[in-house]
């Protein structure tokens, strides 16, 4: 609030500038023409010429600043949701071995906690990897080894881990079918993040038990990853900015949902890397369709 008063008030003292250099320049074009009028001509041009150069760097200064301040409302919505997402499997965990701890617990119901303490574990470890991917993406620190590897057993070891199984029907929502032996040339570890991150996004996006779907093929001598859902969709406007960091799409239902706002800023910066493209169009009946097509 601060930061904010003190942009504000900075602002209001530069237009006040602002405004009284326009005023004397007036001023002084005024009498310099009242006393020689031949030069009323000259006046106008150079007070026409610095009047466009002040309100052309007006502008541009004011959208600075105004990307400034998105930018860091951004980073304190992203500082809150990393203290959220720290705080909510800590707790978990910490609960899970305070039971198992506490109580006579039998040999499955241990394995059980034990299980559900690694799934928070492994959560906690995914977030980690992704702030320390972005931040040496930003410090352009990370040089992208690539080697050759089967895409195909990534993707599918991927979908085993983030398979959830806990819907009163026992179902399993991540729907797969992948094409074997599709090898790639890539950064593997870079490219797990890109994977792991569409396919949490679409869960966490979807309704509790919606089926996810993720392909994996290749055609054409192109290989395709698609990733789609069923939850709320993506509205055309907020399309181009998703890929953004920190961004997080502005509605209710979105707020409401976990994350940080770097999953899908660094799958577009890896795939970059990777001169891959993604896009994301609307899924039938409802929900979002990520592809990402590797040359």
């Amino acid at each position: 609030m601060e930061n904010r008063y003190l942009i504000k008030r900075s602002l209001v003292i530069f237009y006040a500038v602002v405004i009284y250099a326009v005023a004397q320049l007036i001023w002084w074009g005024y009498e310099l023409a009242s006393l020689q009028a031949s030069r009323l001509g000259m006046v106008l041009g150079e007070g026409s010429i610095f009047i466009f150069i002040l309100a052309f760097g007006v502008y541009y200064m004011h959208k600075s600043i105004n990307q400034e301040q998105k930018l860091q409302e951004q980073k304190r919505n992203f500082l809150l949701s990393v203290t959220h997402e720290l705080k909510s499997p800590l707790a978990s965990i910490k609960i899970l071995l305070q039971t198992i701890q506490k109580r006579d617990l039998n040999k499955a119901q241990i394995l059980n906690f034990i299980d559900k303490s690694l799934l928070d574990i492994e959560r906690l470890d995914d977030m980690v990897e992704n702030m320390l991917l972005a931040s040496k993406i930003d410090n352009r620190s990370y040089t992208f080894p690539k080697a050759k590897f089967n895409l195909s057993v990534l993707v599918d070891n991927i979908v085993n881990r983030l398979q959830i199984t806990k819907c009163d029907c026992n179902q399993q929502i991540i729907d797969a079918e992948i094409e074997p032996k599709i090898e790639i040339t890539g950064d593997k570890f870079a490219l797990t993040s890109v994977v792991t991150n569409l396919i949490e996004n679409a869960i966490k996006y979807s309704s509790p038990c919606e089926a996810v779907a993720v392909k994996l093929f290749s055609k054409d001598d192109k290989i395709h990853l698609q990733v789609a859902d069923h939850g709320i969709g993506i509205a055309d406007a907020e399309k181009g900015r998703i890929f953004d960091k920190f961004y997080r799409v502005g509605s209710e239902d979105t707020r409401n949902t976990k994350g940080t706002g770097l999953g899908l800023y660094i799958v577009k910066e890896v795939l970059n890397k990777h001169e891959a493209t993604i896009r994301v169009k609307d899924n039938n009946p409802a929900g979002s369709v990520f592809e990402v097509t590797f040359q």
